[in-house]
C-alpha cells in the first residue's frame, strides 16, 4: 500500500516511517521527485494541513496525509503557532527562531507550552483529520542535539529531558505528532485504507 506524506522534510518522514505498520510504503515528496513547494496560506494548523493534502492528492491520485505542527506559548497568546517555522522571518531557521523566542521569554518565570500537531488524510473523495497535542515548558537555554524545530527548548511536562536529549525512540513515543499519527494509524488499521 503506497501512502504519500506531503512534505519534503526527511526529519519528519524519518520519524514517521518508524511507526507506520509494516504494509504500508510511505513515499516523501522527494522520493517522488516534486519540489515544488507548497505555499502554506492558511492562519490555521487545520487550514494549512488540508490544503497541502489536497493539493497533493490532486496531482497523484493515491492515498495522502499531510501534518502541520506550531508551537503554541501560554505568554505569547499561542504564538508562534501557525508561523513557528518562520517565527523569526525569513529564511526559516531553527537557531534564528528558538533564539527570538528565548528573547521573548527572557526573564519570564511562566513558560507553559504545547507542541500541536494537526493530519489531514484523503482517501479517495473522503478527508479525515486527527490532531495531538503534548504540553511542556520552554527551557531557558538550548539543551541537546537531536531532533530538529524547537526540541532543544521544549521539556514535556514530567520529563526531566528536552526532545533534543531523547533518542528519536523515545521521543516518537510522546511527541505532538506521534500521538496525531497513533490516531491516525488506528483509523487506517480498521479497514478504511484501499489502494
Amino acid at each position: 500500500m503506497k501512502l504519500i506524506f506531503a512534505s519534503h522534510n526527511e526529519n519528519k518522514t524519518a520519524e514517521i516511517r518508524q511507526l507506520l505498520p509494516a504494509g504500508i510504503e510511505l513515499l516523501s515528496l522527494n522520493d517522488l521527485n516534486f519540489q515544488e513547494e507548497i505555499i502554506e496560506t492558511s492562519d490555521t494548523l487545520e487550514g494549512n494541513s488540508n490544503l497541502k493534502a489536497a493539493y497533493i492528492y490532486s496531482i497523484f491520485k493515491l492515498p495522502c496525509f499531510a501534518d502541520d505542527s506550531g508551537l503554541e506559548v501560554d505568554f505569547l497568546q499561542n504564538r508562534p503557532g501557525v508561523y513557528s517555522a518562520r517565527y523569526a522571518g525569513e529564511p526559516k531557521n531553527d537557531d534564528n527562531n528558538m533564539n527570538k523566542l528565548l528573547d521573548d521569554l527572557k526573564g519570564i518565570q511562566h513558560r507553559k507550552a504545547q507542541f500541536r500537531t494537526v493530519i489531514t488524510l484523503m482517501l479517495e473523495s473522503a478527508t479525515y483529520s486527527f490532531e495531538g497535542i503534548i504540553t511542556g515548558e520552554i527551557t531557558e537555554q538550548k539543551i541537546g542535539v537531536n531532533g530538529f524545530g524547537y526540541d532543544p527548548i521544549f521539556r514535556p511536562i514530567g520529563e526531566v529531558k528536552t526532545f533534543a536529549q531523547m533518542s528519536l525512540k523515545e521521543k516518537n513515543s510522546r511527541s505532538h505528532r506521534a500521538l496525531a499519527l497513533e490516531k491516525m494509524i488506528s483509523f487506517l488499521s480498521l479497514g478504511k485504507f484501499s489502494n
